[in-house]
């Protein structure tokens, strides 16, 4: 949708007659790489540190039940010829339970870790808009796009949001 208003304002602004081509001229437009604000904005660094810190006791937990899944694996490739069938099928129903096990508490993982990503990058979002808005105002800024295909360097306005964005902490 931001894309679709973002195309019918150029097309609008293209479309002015050249009388109007003072009032155009008048027009101040900036752009936010939202991408950047994502990765360089303190409170979107931060928000990182915390996740990870959050989520390394999980992960350390799925690379250890791995490593056992792994393990479990190749002992029983290495000695399936010489088990006696009722180890054998033990062992494979270990390794089943085990893989099943495995891969639920990954896709767990991963869908809490998502949430909280999603949750961090939307507060990250409120306070980039109030910024934004802050900024827009002081500077009389009559236009502020995000997420384009391209847009001119002049325009680029993200270092002052992410400024904006340190300075509020």
């Amino acid at each position: 949708m931001k894309k679709t208003i973002a195309k019918l304002l150029v097309a609008m602004i293209a479309s002015l007659p050249v009388s109007y081509a003072s009032a155009v001229d008048q027009l101040k437009v900036g752009y936010v790489n939202t991408q950047r604000l994502f990765r360089d904005a303190p409170a979107a660094v931060r928000a990182a540190k915390k996740i990870e810190q959050e989520f390394s006791k999980r992960d350390q937990d799925l690379q250890r039940l791995a490593k056992q899944l792994q393990s479990l694996q190749e002992t029983l490739e290495k000695n399936a010829l010489t088990m006696s069938e009722s180890d054998r099928r033990s062992k494979e129903k270990d390794l089943g339970e085990m893989s099943r096990d495995f891969q639920r508490k990954q896709r767990e993982f991963r869908e809490d870790l998502n949430l909280r990503q999603n949750e961090e990058n939307a507060a990250i979002i409120e306070k980039a808009n109030k910024a934004i808005k802050q900024l827009a105002d002081s500077e009389k800024y009559d236009l502020i796009v995000q997420d384009v295909v391209w847009v001119s360097p002049r325009l680029d306005i993200t270092d002052k949001v992410i400024k904006a964005l340190s300075d509020a902490k």
